[in-house]
């Protein structure tokens, strides 16, 4: 007799057939297609192991278990073994490489930040809940990222960073020689040409502050360090490129920048700082994480190609 072991309990089947057949038996009224994205997305086990192909054979007596809690098919192992860096029953810090959302962007993307941790923290015998979004990063931004564990925590959280009071440093590498300050606009979603961007209407919009600091010139780019006191989408990717210094790796906000583009495996950002006050014991934290190493690699490379006589160096803050 072919079971199914969920939320719902546990119920013979009627029939025995490829899995998306018997998952549909089960579940009266679902359609062909619920059914292979339950199976596709890893919510199925048949005989204790996982079943990710719909036509998979299922005999009579087999044992077929259904966890709609399960993490996404590939999410249990693709984080590094010390990508936590910091864990308590109410928040987590995690080093997010580049090339996973921080959430899915879509009903069918996997393997997010989110679900990564979720699955890590299940191991750890921490509970089902998913961890709470409390910021995000760009899938090719790599660095800190914080999710809280309660609702408590995610409350207080979310409004340090309402109030900006979440230190929050970037290390980047722009096109050209960027000059230190402060760029600030009112970013709208569609700029006029469907993307993202700076309007000069003081009724749209929000405010975006970022403070640029020069630390060292390479030929044809810059090293920067940029603090957000606004953590609005694509912040300082915008306001870079609008100042005419687009970061390196850039495939977005390209549009006007006329000089070559050094060309780099991904995005060259990378959230290095990330400071907040605990949410329950008030505690002020602050993480570092080094640049990556494919981050680096593209800095020596500039550097290599540098031709002044030594790198100019700017470490006034």
């Amino acid at each position: 007799m072919t079971t199914v072991r969920g939320a719902s309990g546990t119920h013979p089947a009627p029939l025995d057939g490829s899995l998306d057949r018997v998952v549909r038996a089960l579940h009266p009224g679902m359609s062909w297609g619920a059914a292979r994205k339950l199976i596709e997305s890893g919510k199925i086990r048949v005989d204790g192991a996982r079943v990710l192909e719909p036509t998979h054979p299922v005999k009579k007596g087999a044992s077929v278990a259904v966890s709609m809690g399960a993490p996404r098919a590939g999410t249990e192992s693709a984080l590094p073994s010390d990508a936590i860096v910091h864990l308590d029953a109410h928040v987590v810090v995690v080093r997010k490489p580049a090339g996973i959302s921080t959430v899915p962007y879509d009903d069918r993307e996997t393997g997010t930040l989110s679900e990564l941790v979720h699955a890590v923290l299940k191991r750890r015998g921490g509970g089902s809940a998913p961890p709470g979004i409390v910021h995000r990063l760009d899938k090719e931004t790599s660095g800190l990222v914080l999710f809280s564990r309660t609702l408590a925590a995610k409350r207080h959280l979310k409004q340090q960073f309402r109030v900006h009071s979440v230190q929050r440093r970037y290390v980047a590498i722009a096109h050209g020689d960027v000059r230190p300050g402060t760029l600030a606009s009112r970013l709208v979603q569609n700029r006029g040409d469907g993307r993202r961007g700076s309007t000069e209407n003081p009724t749209l919009g929000r405010e975006a502050v970022t403070h640029v600091r020069t630390v060292e010139r390479l030929t044809g780019a810059t090293l920067l360090e940029c603090r957000l006191e606004t953590g609005r989408t694509h912040q300082i990717r915008i306001h870079l490129a609008e100042a005419g210094h687009p970061l390196v790796g850039e495939r977005v906000y390209t549009k006007n920048y006329l000089g070559p583009l050094i060309p780099a495996p991904r995005l060259m950002l990378h959230a290095f700082e990330l400071g907040f006050e605990h949410p329950t014991t008030g505690e002020a934290l602050v993480f570092e994480e080094a640049m990556p190493e494919d981050m680096t690699r593209v800095l020596e490379s500039l550097r290599a190609t540098h031709t002044g006589s030594r790198p100019s160096r700017d470490r006034t803050r």
